[in-house]
């Protein structure tokens, strides 16, 4: 980092450019920097949780089965103690202003855009053509400048690896040494909670914990300005992390505890410890280090062994599963981490591959509901595809793989389509509009028109449509508006099965 620090200084030409819209120089790095940065970590699920408690406060249960799907499936309860109506619709603009990514530019766009998923696998030698392993692994991350991905080529006495990491993350996180290839997807562990807390008319700065009340710890920090006078922030913190909102007029705040914000816990710093790495062993070992975000590693070796080992600090919440927030009060505390050991691995698996595609992929005979990892997963369409090439090629290639990373099938389409068989309208437009459907052969190619006709109309008006016709309007305005990943199983469930899913609202339909 330092490096390329002083090549600017010395060809200021390649000073990226959003040192020059903001007018300043880089500084040096330190150790420190580097194990304290959390700007390039993955979050969840603390807005889940809000969303989850903001619709079933207005609309109930039935209609937060619409926003997402919980992978296992399982019933909400309200924990003991919390009051839904506390909870304002404003109580994460400080947590979204501190996670958000910055966007330079005249539109000031801060969204950071859709989160896409990613996918990886690892083929055994028995069912390759070359009779070694192949490792595949694409991270979809935003494009941005800079990069989130640093590809180097990394040599020093004891060292020599290869592949990509992060601008601020020192070594390679995806890759491959002269032993072992490694890859990481998404593994959707629910690692924050959102705290709700009754504090002191007296004194705002306490809140009530078990029997008594407890002083927060307020913090006074100077920002510089430019061209202005410094800014005085005050910051509190409670025993379970930053306040992000208070309102001392209802007694009431909220704090956000996070297993990314414990010590240990850089992204990605946990890398570290298996690029040099020679063996399986070695690999898991390293693992045990592992801290954010949780991740499904994938392994392959020289020796030609395959595997996966999800990893993550996963938060042991002994008497509440995570899905909503909690009172502060002392009744509803973490009990330290899950060990690495009781994250879900493989080696070697009998049918000859793994992958993961951010899909929930807890083993059968794994303890979920006893542990607690999460329930809220990505859809499972990419996996599917994935599962279902793999299966079906006995003697896979390099060449096969990089297919696959660029395969454009959509599995809903393939389901969605042949519903429409039959139909028709008595406008000419829509006629055409379901022959170009009914002849398509599912491929999201950019340039079928086909595809973009199913996107626009399956992404956006025919869930609009069904939801219209099975929830009230204000419960379908607050899930369209909140929800970011576009939950598809619950349409697709009821236009497959109408007859068991689909009933007449007992409100007029808008």
């Amino acid at each position: 980092m330092n490096e390329y620090v002083e090549i600017v200084e010395r060809e200021p030409s390649m000073l990226p450019v959003e040192f020059e819209l903001m007018d300043y120089s880089p500084s040096r790095w330190s150790p420190e920097d580097v194990v304290r940065i959390r700007a390039h970590g993955l979050y969840a699920n603390v807005k889940s949780e809000v969303r989850r408690a903001l619709l079933l406060r207005e609309h109930g249960p039935e209609a937060d089965a619409f926003r997402k799907k919980l992978e296992p499936e399982r019933e909400i309860e309200v924990p003991e103690g919390l009051d839904l109506d506390l909870i304002p619709e404003n109580v994460l603009e400080v947590y979204e202003l501190a996670t958000k990514q910055i966007e330079f530019g005249e539109s000031g766009d801060s969204s950071g855009g859709r989160m896409e998923g990613s996918n990886n696998w690892v083929v055994s030698p028995e069912r390759t053509a070359t009779g070694r392993p192949i490792l595949a692994n694409d991270p979809h991350r935003t494009v941005s400048v800079p990069s989130l991905r640093y590809a180097a080529h990394l040599v020093s006495p004891g060292m020599d690896v290869i592949g990509a990491g992060e601008p601020f993350l020192p070594g390679i996180s995806i890759g491959h040494n002269k032993d072992i290839a490694f890859g990481l997807t998404i593994f959707s562990i629910d690692h924050e909670d959102l705290y709700v807390y009754e504090t002191n008319p007296e004194n705002p700065d306490e809140y009530r914990y078990r029997d008594g009340w407890e002083s927060m710890k307020v913090e006074s920090q100077e920002i510089l300005v430019r061209s202005s006078s410094p800014e005085e922030a005050t910051l509190k913190f409670t025993r379970h992390g930053p306040v992000i909102y208070e309102d001392a007029t209802s007694g009431v705040a909220f704090a956000v505890r996070a297993a990314w914000l414990e010590p240990g816990m850089s992204p990605y710093l946990g890398s570290l410890g298996y690029m040099n790495a020679s063996s399986w062993g070695e690999f898991t070992g390293a693992m045990k280090n592992w801290g954010s975000p949780g991740e499904n590693q994938v392994y392959a070796d020289t020796d030609g062994n395959i595997g996966w080992h999800a990893g993550g600090r996963v938060p042991v919440r002994p008497n509440w599963d995570g899905l909503l927030p909690v009172p502060g009060d002392g009744r509803y505390e973490w009990e330290g981490f899950l060990e690495a050991g009781e994250l879900p691995s493989k080696l070697n698996p009998s049918r000859g591959w793994f992958s993961s595609a951010n899909e929930m992929n807890l083993p059968d005979d794994y303890p979920a509901e006893e542990r607690k990892v999460g329930f809220e997963w990505y859809e499972p369409f990419r996996a599917r595809r994935i599962e279902e090439v793999l299966e079906g090629n006995p003697a896979s290639t390099v060449e096969d793989s990089v297919s696959l990373q660029t395969d454009s099938l959509s599995i809903p389409a393939r389901k969605l389509v042949p519903l429409l068989s039959g139909l028709e309208s008595e406008d000419a437009a829509t006629n055409s509009a379901l022959d170009l459907l009914r002849n398509w052969d599912f491929q999201l190619a950019p340039d079928s028109s086909a595809a973009t006709l199913f996107e626009l109309w399956f992404g956006d008006e025919l869930r609009q449509t069904i939801l219209d016709r099975v929830l009230s309007r204000e419960a379908r305005e607050r899930i369209l508006t909140d929800d970011e990943t576009g939950d598809s199983r619950p349409i697709l469930a009821i236009l497959e099965r109408p007859d068991e899913r689909l009933v007449e609202p007992p409100w007029e339909t808008p």
